[in-house]
């Protein structure tokens, strides 16, 4: 069978993409199929289920390009994945928010994270707080992923606290990379679950991804960017303070942190939970307060972090009727 397509009121090279790169990636999709580009005519030779699938197909990319000033890569990816309409920017809380490198759909796995989903929808500012192993950092970075591919950002930003978690590391050998890599791999690790290595290179080379400690965020605007506060519990309130006000247009700032797992010097020195408190109640501002049943690592973990918070809370008993 045969059939030609014929582009209206667009320019073929919008939706081709340079050297018909985008199209190309498109017809991989369909490898029975033989397309040849004329202009804005489209010559489909092949089964007519192929062509019919096409057909839809295209027109999902056709729709896109109606919301979106510049078609990418990913937004092909997007059109075969059943989980994402062309036009569903925005997510419900139980939607895939991205893919992973080996084709694993990224998910809010429980209510708390599914509210996190939403939440990131409905306001520009967001903290996640609780334990370990709720997977507040990583459904942030999948949510700044989904974001960056959508073409909603132009830029990812990823920051901690460089603060040793209760042990000295001294002095690490190499340059200034290598010696912050050891506080910023969470991150790595998160990041490479989503997109593959070449391309992360590509993203982090051009600046498109940047990982970095916190006094690096000093001085700076950050203008169409989701950006993530990892490990806030370990920052002052100067600190929090100087982060949040870097917020620019069009930005998206994720704060997460464990109220529990406080690594400064002195524990009362923490801006999180003050942040927190200070800004409730406030426009674009929301709390996503995560805890031990919201857990998704190894079922063991929950059992360690209830075993840990029962003795605390024992060694608070007996300090107070003494």
């Amino acid at each position: 069978m045969k059939k030609t397509l014929k582009l209206e009121a667009v320019d073929p090279v919008e939706i081709y993409g340079p050297g018909n790169r985008l199209l190309m990636e498109f017809c991989a999709h369909f490898p029975k199929l033989k397309v040849t580009a004329r202009g804005d005519e489209l010559i489909l030779e092949g089964r007519e289920s192929d062509i019919a699938e096409f057909n839809i197909r295209f027109g999902e990319l056709l729709e896109r390009r109606l919301h979106k000033r510049n078609l990418n890569s990913y937004d092909v990816e997007d059109i075969f994945d059943s989980d994402n309409s062309a036009t569903s920017f925005r997510l419900s809380g139980d939607a895939v928010i991205v893919h992973g490198t080996d084709g694993r759909p990224i998910k809010a796995r429980n209510h708390t994270q599914e509210e996190m989903v939403k939440a990131y929808f409905d306001n520009d500012l967001l903290f996640a707080v609780g334990p370990a192993g709720t997977g507040k950092t990583y459904i942030a970075i999948a949510l700044a992923v989904r974001a960056l591919k959508n073409r909603e950002i132009k830029r990812i930003i990823l920051t901690r606290p460089a603060v040793e978690a209760g042990e000295r590391l001294g002095f690490l050998p190499g340059d200034l990379k290598e010696k912050l890599d050891p506080y910023l791999q969470p991150l790595y690790d998160a990041l490479e679950d989503m997109i593959p290595s070449r391309k992360l290179q590509e993203f982090m080379a051009d600046g498109i991804i940047q990982i970095a400690p916190l006094a690096y965020m000093r001085g700076r605007t950050l203008d169409r960017a989701c950006v993530i506060l990892d490990e806030a519990q370990n920052t002052n309130v100067t600190q929090l303070k100087m982060f949040l006000t870097r917020m620019g247009t069009s930005a998206k700032f994720i704060v997460t942190g464990d109220a529990t797992q406080i690594d400064l010097p002195r524990k009362e020195d923490s801006g999180l939970l003050y942040g927190i408190s200070l800004l409730e109640g406030i426009s674009g501002i929301a709390t996503i307060r995560f805890g031990n049943k919201d857990i998704v690592r190894h079922p063991l973990v929950t059992k360690i972090v209830k075993a840990f918070d029962r003795k605390a809370d024992e060694g608070s008993s007996s300090e107070n009727q003494d």
